[in-house]
């Protein structure tokens, strides 16, 4: 996909509202040429003969022209800004679509921030093009008329305008190429200032616990800096476009105005058309203007879709996949010979229903665990497969929901504790139910929630496994208090909290959970630990973690060092007796 497929997608997708605005403005045009056409007609047969029968005759026709020309323009404006803002709307959420794709692939070497702008700023470029088409029919429309009538009046006029128009037309497309490359490079700065600054936002609390503030304000000083002269960049090349091209269309309308007035001057042109061919010259300015509007709108538009077609264009980070996943999820869990990131030919199973943890020497390990497992990417060799099916095979937003990776570092979002905790489509689930404790956890888990206003089991259950039930209790609001965009209110142990009851909420056959109680204290990390054990016995759980509470009420350990299975067996066991897990979980 190319930029120039960008914006035939954006204005093809709007053509009844481009064609409506377009007609409706060629109306308001033609309207516009006419006023200077009758002025002079009024001079000539009602001011020079001193008719008032034929001036107040003249001057309701300019009154009703008035009207025509009025509403044709306020509602062909309507028409056009619909359909830049519905095109734009349709391209931002083609852009999150894209982002959003189970096959991922579109974030790659781009910031979040960037990835916003592109959603945003891009789009409602590309969009603006949609009007700027409009305008420039509607402006071609006006050219014609005057152009019609000053032909009528005066064929060197007419004339004049017929043939410097398209000169003037090329003069500002050739002028307008400086403009787009520049507009594309403020864009793609402003996107990586953009991206670096909701980097450093995202981790102000981490920056400030390493007293690292002045190099973050120092990296985003250099980004800004850069951005601001790919900005002015921009600017000067826009001003240089504009101006000149207001000058070429001012020299245009005095050479005009210069022969209309020597033919004036030798009585081939009356008085009354004299008024006319000044007054339908000083018109043209209007259009002419337009034009160098639409240049500019159509060059930073092209920079924009190119943006646009560069994401919406980027290849999957998996491929393939699309059978079905069973509705009967076993949950048993094979790698052989994987080799990716710092895995180094890994062969481990993770026996179905059972609690399985798992210590890594190097983190670089852990990461590239959890991508194969929530198919973020594929293996670069060996296969990675959930009840005998290689992950491959299946399709990744059905995978991701049977084969939940809850990562360390996800995300809460904007809005209360509940909405963060409880999926969208769930009944409404009160404070009680979110604090209430596990008084039913003997009871089966049924994902599929209560009827409205009832306790929800499930979420009682998952709150309190994660120890998320006292942190409801100690905000203002219980689960109604907002958490701020990032969960940013909450301190890192309740974010922690808040994720691991998200995710013990959402019921997956399979969860894999990467150190899920860094932020918490030694007594609190007991009790979850105690609690994921209760709420996923019997479904297969996987613990990325070297925490020892964690580790101790698992079933089974794994050790990965350098990259491959060092050691398997109890935590007291390797405690014991394999000093490398000594040293990577004790220590």
């Amino acid at each position: 996909m190319s930029g120039r497929d960008v914006l035939a997608r954006s204005v093809g997708g709007q053509g009844r509202r481009v064609a409506l605005g377009a007609a409706l403005g060629s109306v308001h045009q033609f309207g516009e040429a006419l006023v200077p056409v009758l002025v002079g007609v009024v001079v000539d047969q009602a001011v020079a003969g001193r008719d008032a029968g034929r001036l107040v005759l003249w001057l309701a026709v300019l009154a009703v022209l008035y009207v025509c020309l009025s509403w044709s323009f306020r509602l062909g404006a309507r028409a056009g800004e619909r359909g830049a803002e519905e095109a734009a709307h349709e391209l931002r959420l083609a852009v999150v679509r894209r982002v959003l794709d189970p096959r991922g692939g579109a974030e790659a070497d781009r910031l979040s921030g960037e990835l916003a702008n592109v959603a945003t700023e891009d789009a409602k470029r590309v969009g603006a093009v949609n009007m700027a088409l409009m305008s420039g029919i509607s402006a071609v429309a006006g050219i014609t008329v005057s152009a019609v009538a000053l032909l009528l009046t005066s064929v060197p006029l007419g004339l004049i305008v017929l043939l410097g128009t398209p000169v003037l037309l090329w003069l500002g497309h050739l002028l307008s190429k400086p403009l787009e490359r520049r507009s594309e490079a403020e864009q793609d700065r402003a996107a990586g200032a953009a991206g670096v600054a909701a980097d450093l936002v995202a981790g102000l609390r981490v920056l400030k616990g390493l007293g690292a503030q002045r190099a973050a304000v120092e990296r985003y000083r250099r980004t800004s800096q850069v951005s601001l002269a790919a900005t002015l960049r921009a600017a000067r090349a826009e001003s240089w476009q504009t101006g000149l091209v207001l000058a070429l269309t001012g020299g245009f309308i005095a050479l005009i105005a210069w022969v209309g007035g020597r033919l004036a001057l030798d009585g081939s042109l009356t008085l009354g058309q004299l008024v006319s061919a000044v007054g339908l010259a000083l018109f043209l300015l209007g259009p002419l203007e337009t034009f160098a509007w639409v240049n500019a709108e159509l060059a930073q538009g092209r920079a924009s879709a190119a943006r646009i077609a560069e994401v919406l264009s980027a290849g999957p980070a998996v491929t393939g996949g699309e059978e079905p996943v069973p509705d009967a999820v076993r949950g048993e869990l094979r790698l052989r010979g994987v080799r990716l990131g710092g895995l180094d030919g890994v062969d481990l199973d993770v026996p179905a229903g059972r609690l399985t943890g798992i210590a890594v020497t190097d983190p670089a390990c852990a990461e590239a665990l959890l991508s194969c497992l929530g198919r973020e990417s594929d293996p670069e060799s060996g296969t990675v497969e959930l009840d005998g099916v290689p992950l491959t095979r299946l399709d990744p937003a059905r995978l991701r929901a049977a084969v939940l990776v809850a990562a360390h570092d996800a995300a809460l979002f904007e809005g209360s504790l509940a909405d963060n905790v409880v999926p969208a489509d769930a009944a409404h689930v009160s404070d009680a139910a979110l604090a209430s404790g596990p008084a039913d956890a003997s009871g089966p888990a049924d994902a599929s929630g209560p009827a409205d206003g009832e306790a929800d089991p499930l979420t009682a259950r998952a709150m309190a496994a994660a120890d998320a039930d006292e942190v409801v209790r100690s905000l203002p609001h219980g689960a109604a208090t907002g958490v701020g965009e990032g969960g940013r209110s909450l301190s890192g142990g309740q974010r922690q909290r808040v994720l691991l009851a998200r995710a013990l909420r959402a019921g997956a056959p399979v969860l894999v959970v990467h150190d899920p109680t860094t932020a918490v204290d030694a007594v609190t990390e007991a009790r979850i630990a105690e609690g994921l054990r209760e709420f996923r016995r019997g479904r297969t759980t996987v613990v990325v973690t070297n925490s020892p509470a964690l580790l101790a009420v698992t079933d089974r350990v794994v050790l990965l060092d350098g990259g491959r299975v060092g050691a398997e067996g109890t935590h007291a066991e390797l405690a014991r007796t394999h000093e490398t897990y000594r040293t990577a979980v004790l220590a």
